[in-house]
């Protein structure tokens, strides 16, 4: 009798951790997108804060999504960064790198994905591909800016985005920062316990896209990134092409660039002048 009351214990056990293993993987699955993008909607401040002249850009995805951004122009503009961010917040809260870019030399333009800031519809992987495409062609066909002047550039997850960008296109240079080899790769690292390969409904392969890039290359990443591991940089670095360079900062995920100031300042405009001649 006590060993079948052992065993009936040992067998609700068994049922409850399963059903919440099994309950986790739906939740996971279900609520996928929540877990990749954190949109705000509220602009929180303007380029005017840093008493930046800027002008701000409505322009359409090929699906008819209407998307928001800014253009902060450089006098004597050394070339053009378009900026992919990541996956949170919106274009108010990158003013630290447009300022950066616009010391630097370089004028900006600066776009919300789908769902972002004041762009309409919610986030999809194509969606942000859509939402780059079209911010490449405002670039091209509106403001007649030549490809060779066009500087990718793609934080975090921007970064997946800016790859697949320049896998179809020639832009001067694409760099890099902080960004991971595949959502695969991280579900992995985080959920070592799942199967990740069954369940997921996103990809963002950085690495496939980066075996299609031929321009140069910068890939910016912190050993201390508390996010994406160091070691994605690095395989990055190694799938591409050269050209290429790796710029080593300090600093956790979000703050790295402004913990390296100086040390990033300098390799961003060390890689223009040595590969863009610009």
């Amino acid at each position: 009798m006590v060993i079948g009351k052992i065993w009936n214990v040992f067998c609700l056990l068994i049922f409850t951790a399963l059903f919440f293993y099994l309950s986790f993987i739906a939740i996971l699955f279900v609520f996928q997108s929540r877990l990749i993008y954190y949109p705000q909607a509220e602009v929180v401040a303007t380029p005017n804060a840093l008493r930046l002249s800027y002008e701000t850009i409505s322009f359409e995805a090929e699906d008819g999504v209407k998307l928001s951004g800014w253009f902060i122009p450089a006098k004597k503009s050394r070339g053009v960064v378009l900026f992919c961010h990541g996956n949170a917040g919106n274009i108010s809260h990158r003013l630290e790198s447009i300022q950066l870019f616009h010391h630097l030399g370089l004028s900006t333009f600066i776009f919300d994905y789908r769902g972002y800031g004041q762009s309409e519809g919610k986030p999809t992987e194509k969606g942000t591909y859509l939402d780059a495409e079209a911010a490449w062609r405002y670039l091209v066909q509106k403001q007649k800016v030549a490809s060779t002047e066009i500087i990718i550039f793609g934080r975090s997850l921007g970064g997946a985005i800016a790859a697949y960008l320049a896998q179809d296109h020639t832009p001067r240079a694409l760099i890099l920062e902080s960004t991971f080899t595949s959502v695969r790769d991280m579900a992995s690292a985080i959920y070592p316990f799942i199967p990740v390969g069954l369940l997921l409904r996103f990809h963002y392969h950085t690495t496939e896209y980066l075996q299609r890039v031929n321009c140069p290359l910068l890939v910016i990443h912190s050993p201390e990134d508390d996010m994406i591991p160091f070691s994605m940089g690095r395989r990055l670095f190694e799938t591409a092409k050269e050209p290429k360079e790796f710029l080593e900062i300090s600093g956790d995920h979000n703050e790295g660039f402004i913990i390296s100031a100086k040390m990033y300042k300098n390799g961003l405009d060390a890689f223009i002048s040595e590969y863009l001649n610009i």
